[in-house]
């Protein structure tokens, strides 16, 4: 005969036996995300107020190293190229994306195709992506120059061997990079707005441009919203890019907040100053998305 007591233990079995069973699903990948991610970012908060070159032991300075980075013109120069880099990477990639999405939207003949030609830049080698965009914009013998002087332009830019025209270059590769990704997401979006919206808008009489405000738009608000924020977070530690097509230059036309931090760490072996840069960075990532969240809450409310 079955007690009550008997019946509460292997309840109580159960209860144990599927909570070890979802802890032993979530330990590693909580473990690995302490380790790799939890540590290294309180230790980078430590080591921004020392002096650590890693061969010796790492020496508090309080508040120095920030000190130093309000002298320092080369962190400000890094500074404004990342906000330059960001201001006009975001709206260029949302709007390139967006009308890309809409475009191949539709029931049309060879859509997958045209969809997976628009994505292949973001998983193709940014290595090979620097080297043929850095012949395209060669400014001797170019395809790009030579499509300019061909409509008329008797001087056209240097492009990256040009301090000027040297970030609207990697904006344009930076842009045609991500903008196959940021589509697929703005697809996805697309296909939850319902098709019957759009039906009524027809029937009240709605052109194309009216039903895009009024039924498109707001039913991208929350994929819009998503994307703006990882645009804005991969726009300001935007490194790889940089690196191989134009490491920065020419001068420092092109150096940027993540490649400091590199040249700081890596190459001058001042980590403790370059803790102070990522920290710094840190802080404009996060204040710039608790701003989006509140704007985006205001909004939605």
């Amino acid at each position: 005969m079955t007690t009550i007591a008997d019946t509460r233990r292997r309840r109580g079995r159960v209860v144990a036996r599927n909570t070890a069973v979802g802890w032993s699903f979530l330990l590693p990948n909580f473990a690995g995300f302490v380790i790799l991610t939890m540590v290294p970012v309180a230790l980078l908060f430590y080591y921004a107020f020392t002096e650590w070159d890693v061969f010796g032991g790492a020496t508090w300075t309080g508040l120095e190293n920030f000190r130093q980075l309000a002298r320092d013109a080369s962190f400000w120069t890094a500074l404004r190229n990342t906000l330059y880099y960001a201001a006009f990477h975001i709206p260029l990639t949302l709007g390139v994306s967006l009308g890309l999405a809409l475009l191949l939207n539709r029931r049309l003949r060879g859509v997958a195709f045209f969809r997976t030609v628009a994505f292949f830049p973001y998983i193709t080698s940014i290595v090979a992506i620097a080297q043929i965009w850095n012949m395209l914009f060669s400014p001797g013998f170019g395809p790009v120059n030579e499509v300019l002087r061909w409509i008329g332009v008797d001087d056209p830019p240097g492009w990256t061997t040009s301090a000027d025209a040297s970030m609207p270059a990697v904006i344009v590769v930076g842009t045609w990079r991500y903008m196959g990704y940021y589509m697929l997401l703005f697809l996805a979006g697309l296909q939850t707005i319902p098709a019957q919206l759009y039906e009524a808008a027809l029937v009240d009489g709605a052109g194309a441009w009216q039903r895009f405000r009024a039924v498109t738009l707001p039913g991208l608000r929350h994929t819009t919203f998503f994307i703006t924020v990882l645009l804005t977070i991969e726009s300001f530690k935007v490194l790889d890019l940089i690196l191989v097509m134009t490491d920065g230059g020419p001068g420092q036309s092109t150096l940027v907040l993540s490649q400091y931090i590199f040249q700081k760490g890596f190459e001058e072996n001042q980590f403790g100053y370059a803790s102070a840069v990522s920290v710094v960075l840190f802080a404009i990532c996060f204040v710039v998305t608790v701003v989006q969240f509140v704007v985006n809450k205001r909004r939605s409310a």
